[in-house]
């Protein structure tokens, strides 16, 4: 009986296992990841609101200022723009596949 329980134990392992052995390691890059939005220009730290909407136009959604001290974002095509008050404190590009860029 204590056979029988060690083989069902192995199959239950074994089973359990068998995704892991299939799984497939894809390795991209750190460097590489992105690189075609890296021409995308966008707004640099300490440049007010004003200059953002000056040089970007305004912004598809602008997001409510939360917190203390207060942090908003505003939503461009391809990036967002974070602010503290109103100075830009980050900016993130937006990943887009590389066949839906204009590149």
């Amino acid at each position: 009986m204590t056979n029988k329980k060690n083989n069902h134990s192995l199959l239950l392992t074994l089973l359990l296992a068998s995704p892991l052995l299939l799984a497939e390691d894809v390795v991209v890059p750190i460097h590489s990841q992105g690189a075609y939005l890296a021409d995308i220009k966008r707004p640099q730290r300490q440049q007010s609101s004003q200059h953002v909407i000056e040089q970007f136009g305004e912004p598809q959604v602008k997001h409510a200022a939360t917190g203390e001290p207060p942090i908003s974002r505003w939503d461009y095509q391809d990036f967002g723009v974070y602010f503290e008050n109103d100075h830009v404190i980050h900016t993130v590009l937006k990943h887009r596949r590389q066949d839906q860029t204009n590149n």
